[in-house]
């Protein structure tokens, strides 16, 4: 399923689109260059889910746990960007079963965490400036009123039959 989402407020807003969909034990898979969107995406899917924030970048923490204020479940946000393998990852202890993890930069560490996820490959435009970028918590904001293209692949036995299950 491809979404256009020409701002940030689109961004956020396809996250709480998301977010209905979303239960306990969902791993969520976002892809994309520094400063395309994946913590705004994030906040989005935060705000849907009604949990604690707010929804920020966990670069430097490595995950953060948002309780869920309604009685679902939490979110768990991983930025995997510095970890190299799925052990570190392992490391960190998250609660896949009961939470709704959402990981940056998580692609080729975790598709085996989970017999089905989610994941969403953010394109930014052709000359956004990327590269200028060294940082991850520093790029939030770049770009960030250029329009973007979300790619929602579902993959196992959860999202057979969804719109996102096209890319089985």
């Amino acid at each position: 399923m491809r979404v256009d989402a020409p701002d940030p407020a689109a961004m956020e807003a396809f996250g709480r689109v998301l977010a209905e969909r979303l239960r306990a034990g969902d791993l969520v898979l976002l892809t994309g260059p520094l400063g395309a969107g994946k913590t705004t995406l994030t906040r989005g899917i935060g705000d849907g889910l009604g949990v604690r924030g707010p929804v920020q970048s966990p670069t430097f923490v490595l995950a953060r746990t948002h309780p869920n204020l309604a009685g679902g479940p939490p979110l768990v946000h991983v930025d995997a960007y510095r970890l190299d393998s799925a052990t570190l990852l392992d490391d960190l202890d998250l609660d896949f079963d009961h939470s709704v993890v959402v990981v940056e930069w998580g692609v080729g560490l975790l598709e085996g965490a989970s017999e089905s996820w989610l994941e969403v490959v953010i394109e930014r435009p052709e000359g956004a400036p990327a590269e200028a970028v060294t940082d991850a918590a520093d790029a939030e904001h770049l770009g960030a009123d250029e329009p973007r293209v979300l790619d929602v692949r579902g993959y196992g036995p959860r999202w057979a039959g969804t719109p996102f299950g096209a890319a089985q």
